[in-house]
């Protein structure tokens, strides 16, 4: 029985499942300790407060971090795993295991495309701590090809590397857009969508995201009726700026009520810029929906090409404009595509490549 220890900035509504499913492991007695609890907190990019509506703390031990202490978690534990190293708490986790002589796990969500080093004496200052503190851990748990390039450019052996994909419960996804097929007809008029096509945006409406540019792409790739419905799901501070004809805001919507518009969608469309990952695109791939994503969402290098959807030059309005009118001539086959593609990129393997760098620390112990 291995006592793991993860340490993460707060409760996360995509790995509370996966938290569960580890917990249930015969050979892990996992703990997680939270920065901040968590719960109805307002969030600046949807601009309101948000409570999710899975339950984000139950089924697996854990504890926030003001009610123990850092260093006695960390010595109780066999192995510690970090999300990131964004926070002083999450960068002390590090170096207290390393001088406790604890396994660390590192599993954070940085990319080249995401979160360049930049140049001269800051890039370079960057890199060196970087590899200082890369060399406090043991294993690092990349969640796509992207991430397993950063660490492997920032000097990180490939055998210290495990695939640990970002995923999402893809069975909850599908088996509740199954279950919205029913009241798709009586959803479609309640939105006023019509019976045509349907191109969805699922997101915080803010600049990095680029709503804009799907608006713009749009209006020129469909320059006359009958176009499209674009449907915005999501909130944030340029709502107001993407108000039109065929354009429908939908606000906020909680995770429970996505496998239904994901259901009245041909498309799925992510143009935002330096996206680490973007699990948006696995919710839509599980809900067997195409997708196109810009050349900056992380997700894009290892679950689209051609036959799920297609990717676009990140801020080219022309290039998804075409790519909208290519994506939706064929996206049903495009969306069963991309639902095969998904299958194997989830919890299951995020467990197997754990349990791979769990045994791989242990043989070194």
């Amino acid at each position: 029985m291995i006592k793991l220890l993860y340490l993460v900035s707060h409760p996360i509504q995509y790995q509370a499942p996966l938290l569960r499913r580890i917990a249930a492991e015969p050979d892990i007695a996992l703990r997680v300790v939270f920065e901040r609890p968590g719960g109805l907190a307002f969030d600046p990019g949807f601009g309101r407060a948000i409570e999710w509506d899975q339950p984000l703390r139950a089924g697996y031990d854990n504890i926030v971090i003001n009610e123990t202490t850092l260093e006695s978690e960390i010595a109780a534990a066999d192995v510690v795993w970090v999300h990131g190293w964004q926070t002083r708490t999450l960068r002390r986790a590090v170096r207290t295991a390393h001088r406790l002589r604890r396994a660390v796990l590192m599993r954070g969500e940085n990319a080249d495309h995401a979160m360049p080093d930049g140049w001269g004496p800051r890039g370079w200052l960057k890199r060196r701590y970087l590899r200082s503190l890369f060399s406090a851990c043991d294993a690092f748990l990349a969640i796509g090809s992207a991430n397993r390039g950063y660490y492997r450019r920032h000097g990180v052996d490939e055998w210290r590397i495990f695939s640990v994909p970002y995923a999402i419960d893809n069975e909850f996804f599908a088996e509740q857009r199954k279950a919205a097929v029913p009241d798709r007809r009586r959803l479609r008029q309640e939105l006023g969508v019509g019976d045509g096509s349907v191109l969805l945006y699922v997101g915080k409406l803010q600049p990095r995201k680029r709503p804009d540019l799907l608006v713009a792409a749009w209006q020129r790739a469909f320059p006359t009726s009958p176009r499209p419905a674009l449907v915005f799901v999501g909130d944030g501070p340029m709502r107001n700026n993407l108000q039109g004809s065929g354009i429908h805001l939908l606000g906020f919507k909680n995770q429970g009520q996505l496998p239904a518009l994901y259901d009245l969608a041909d498309v799925v469309v992510l143009p935002s810029e330096r996206e680490p990952w973007g699990l948006v695109i696995n919710e839509a791939m599980a809900c067997g929906r195409a997708v196109v994503a810009s050349d900056q969402c992380g997700a894009a290098f290892d679950l689209i090409d051609e036959s799920t959807g297609a990717i676009f030059r990140s801020g080219d309005a022309d290039d998804l404009a075409a790519a909208l009118v290519r994506v939706l001539d064929d996206a049903r086959v495009r969306g069963e595509a991309a639902r095969r593609r998904i299958a194997d990129w989830d919890f299951a393997a995020d467990v197997r490549g754990l349990c791979s760098a769990l045994q791989f620390v242990a043989s070194r112990a």
